[in-house]
């Protein structure tokens, strides 16, 4: 579906209130950013003339929505010449051509440059134009105190010595390029021949290959600071690239470094943490395995939560960083199967006594065997549910490709839920669709039927979850459905540690269904992501994996 009429209402929206311009805000932002209509000219200059009457925290909140989401230059322009902290999740992740970071670059403040600095998947052209403007460029924000280095001696200069003049037949010893350049003997003119014959000394010697690159000394401790985000922004002791901007949340979008669940936990309760695990990649002094402990941090005026200091050491001798999952997901895989036979036994006797099978029953019993068949269904559901986690993490998920169209399978999981929107008083609205995505078929039922089930399940009485499909630019479709109203007390990300109340219609949690939702779209390769008013399942395109698996053939 096309989103153009959406744009053409948000344009035509009342702005007098606050309230109505904080949405206009998040709606344009969320629709030019994810490529559902295209950067209109009236819809960015609004956004200009929105942005100083909208609150902060909506615009930085907007800006985080965005991370990983490749949003056009004219939306990266306005949120990237924004707060810092509406800058940084753009510019992490902005996909622009070199004429447009050249543009972008004289328009952003030092501590945004800064972030441009931080990234290795740049062009080297836009490196040369960030040296553009200066070594006072690199200097950070007065956010701590800085140590002032003792003051350098000039170094005194070197000693020039004369260079004899070149005996012939004589052979050349191997240049070091390294080593101040020497006069010229005063005695005669400068001879080119001379300065070639070394070139050519030199190329013979190495073979015309390029010098190998110091060896990379591996480091055994690192200190960091986070942000409340759980987002690292200092760290010192190793190299700060595979760092900076990592965040301790385990559920973040994948990269060479990744926290286990320890630090994940702890963020989402203010906690300490001690010996969480971390692995980077990649081949700098950071690479390889680190235990990671932390504690939180709090402003002594306000009292309000601002991050973590924490320090990471390498594995001791014997001890092992890699998480060791195989036993207990074993464990869990047969609770699980010991679990299912006789919830299924249960499930099937209850039905025949419904059905009366077995002879004539009283009403009363049948309607006590209607019960227990509806409960033992229930816990059938969790037991599935949890084999699937269990799956995931023991990476046992078989997964097969296939063409999954989208309009159908709504059809069928909003005819299952019937019964469960009429006991929330919820309305389910689903646009009809005709596309389709690609993906195991199971795999992607279950999702949309656990992320749809789970929804209503928190719904209200007399409100509306709409779902919406689009076809994003990047190969991608976006599935996009509403917020319940019950789920604002956490926004986010941390709805996925939803604490359960008693009204709470899923038997393992909320929190444990959005999260088993999550680890599934990544199996996926596609994302979950909660907005502030919106969730956005994004999952891969059909038509464009087709194209790709043609072209491969």
């Amino acid at each position: 579906m096309h989103f153009d009429d959406t744009l053409e209402t948000v344009l035509a929206a009342d702005l007098s209130g606050e309230g109505a311009r904080a949405s206009v805000w998040r709606q344009l932002v969320d629709l030019i950013g994810r490529g559902r209509v295209s950067p209109d000219p009236r819809a960015i200059a609004l956004l200009h003339d929105l942005r100083d009457h909208v609150p902060r925290t909506v615009r930085i909140a907007s800006a985080r929505d965005l991370e990983y989401a490749r949003p056009p230059f004219e939306l990266v322009d306005l949120l990237a010449t924004d707060v810092i902290e509406a800058a940084l999740p753009v510019l992490r992740s902005a996909s622009l051509s070199v004429d447009q970071w050249q543009a972008l670059l004289p328009r952003l403040s030092p501590p945004a440059r800064g972030v441009v600095r931080n990234r290795r998947d740049l062009d080297p052209a836009v490196h040369r134009a960030l040296d553009s403007f200066g070594s006072v460029d690199l200097v950070l924000p007065n956010d701590r105190p800085v140590e002032q280095a003792p003051p350098v001696a000039p170094a005194p200069p070197p000693v020039l010595a004369a260079v004899p003049q070149p005996v012939a037949e004589q052979s050349v010893p191997e240049p070091n390029f390294l080593a101040p350049a020497a006069e010229p003997d005063p005695a005669g003119p400068f001879r080119i021949a001379d300065v070639m014959a070394r070139i050519e000394a030199f190329e013979r010697a190495h073979d015309g290959a390029p010098p190998p690159p110091p060896p990379v000394t591996p480091q055994d401790s690192f200190r960091f600071e986070a942000d409340a985000t759980g987002q690292i922004r200092w760290v010192d002791g190793v190299s700060r690239a595979p760092l900076i901007g990592l965040s301790l949340d385990f559920c973040a979008t994948p990269g060479h470094a990744r926290f286990d669940a320890i630090a994940a936990g702890a963020l989402r309760k203010r906690a300490p943490f001690r010996d969480a695990r971390l692995t980077i990649g990649g081949d700098s002094d950071a690479t390889g395995e680190w235990f990671v402990s932390g504690v939180p941090a709090f402003d002594h005026a306000t009292g309000r939560f601002i991050g973590y200091r924490g320090t990471a050491r390498r594995p001791y001798h014997g001890e092992r960083a890699e998480p060791n999952r195989d036993a207990g997901v074993a464990q869990l895989r047969q609770l699980v199967h010991e679990l299912r036979t006789p919830a299924g036994a249960i499930a099937g006797f209850a039905e025949m006594i419904q059905q009366e099978l077995l002879g004539p029953v009283l009403p009363v019993y049948r309607d006590r065997a209607g019960a227990i068949l509806n409960h033992s269904r229930d816990l059938v559901a969790v037991i599935d549910d949890l084999d699937l986690a269990a799956r995931i993490d023991g990476d046992a998920l078989d997964l097969r490709d296939d063409r999954v169209a989208l309009g159908p399978l709504f059809d069928v999981i909003a005819a299952d839920l019937v019964s469960l929107c009429e006991l929330r008083g919820t309305l389910l609205e689903v646009e009809p669709t005709d596309i389709a995505v690609a993906g195991d078929r199971r795999a992607v039922e279950r999702l949309l039927a656990r992320l749809l089930a789970t929804l209503v399940s928190a719904g209200g009485r007399d409100e509306s979850i709409h779902v919406r499909v689009g076809l994003e630019g990047d190969g991608y479709v976006a599935i996009v459905l509403d917020r319940p109203q019950a789920l604002d007390a956490w926004p986010g990300n941390s709805v996925f540690d939803v604490d359960d109340g008693e009204e709470d219609m899923s038997l393992l949690g909320t929190g444990f269904a959005l999260r088993l939702a999550r680890n599934l779209a990544r199996e996926l390769e596609g994302t979950l992501v909660f907005g502030s008013a919106t969730l956005t399942l994004r999952l891969p395109a059909a038509n464009v994996v087709e194209i790709g698996r043609a072209q491969r053939r």
